[in-house]
């Protein structure tokens, strides 16, 4: 009877040892695989240009355009075009070509703007000494900049057309162009900023077709205000570029 009792401990403790050993042996879950690495596709690029930047009615202009990055490219008017490359234009009128590139990388877009002169009236005899203030500045009519900019705005490129085709007209007649500034800034920048306005307006001129022997150009800085008062809508008044007959 203690034999079997023997017996059955040694059969208890050794299924106890195998339990304990599977526990103590077993094996811990495997970690997940790693994610796939993320692939990021560069961004697409475009820039397009169009030269001459005006031409008269009649005339063709040349657009080119490169891209990188991109799988579609398209011009707004035109269609599908290849990546880069280049065409004549001979539009009717004022267009802006927008070109739209996109790729894995997302997408991106560029303009360039095409002048269409006005048709031009016979040239007069005019010249500075003839010219009346007065119908001067009703056909030639200032612009105006952003803060601390001397970019020409969008809303400036239809006033610089028409100036362009009244000088056209009247090519006996020279220009002064003045730059001018706000009350903020110290003089010297704004001496300098007036200046960049003045030439920015001079190249606008040219572009549209006006020739730059007839333009010259003067800074005035902040030095003479059209507006006084120190608000928002009389600075503006100020960030100008004003035409005047050269005498």
């Amino acid at each position: 009877m203690q034999h079997l009792h023997r017996k059955y401990l040694a059969s208890v403790v050794s299924l106890a040892a195998l339990v304990i050993m599977a526990g103590c042996h077993k094996k811990a879950a495997p970690p997940p695989p790693p994610p796939p690495p993320t692939v990021t596709a560069p961004a697409p690029t475009a820039d397009i240009t169009v030269t001459p930047q005006a031409i008269n009615p009649g005339d063709s202009a040349v657009l080119t355009w490169k891209t990188t990055n991109a799988t579609d490219t398209s011009i707004e008017g035109v269609g599908q075009v290849a990546t880069a490359g280049t065409m004549n234009v001979k539009p009717t009128a004022s267009t802006n070509y927008h070109l739209i590139a996109r790729g894995d990388g997302g997408s991106t877009d560029a303009t360039a703007r095409l002048t269409v002169n006005a048709p031009q009236a016979p040239a007069s005899n005019l010249n500075e000494s003839d010219m009346d203030d007065t119908l001067f500045h009703q056909n030639v009519q200032d612009i105006f900049y952003d803060y601390d900019a001397y970019e020409i705005r969008p809303d400036a490129q239809p006033i610089i057309s028409k100036d362009a085709a009244f000088l056209n007209q009247h090519q006996g007649i020279k220009v002064v162009i003045g730059g001018y500034c706000d009350e903020r800034g110290s003089t010297e920048y704004n001496l300098s900023l007036g200046e960049n306005r003045a030439n920015a307006a001079k190249q606008a001129l040219v572009n549209a077709g006006v020739s730059p022997d007839r333009l010259r150009t003067v800074s005035y800085g902040k030095e003479k205000q059209f507006c006084t008062e120190h608000t928002e809508e009389c600075w503006q008044q100020n960030r100008r570029a004003q035409f005047g007959v050269d005498r």
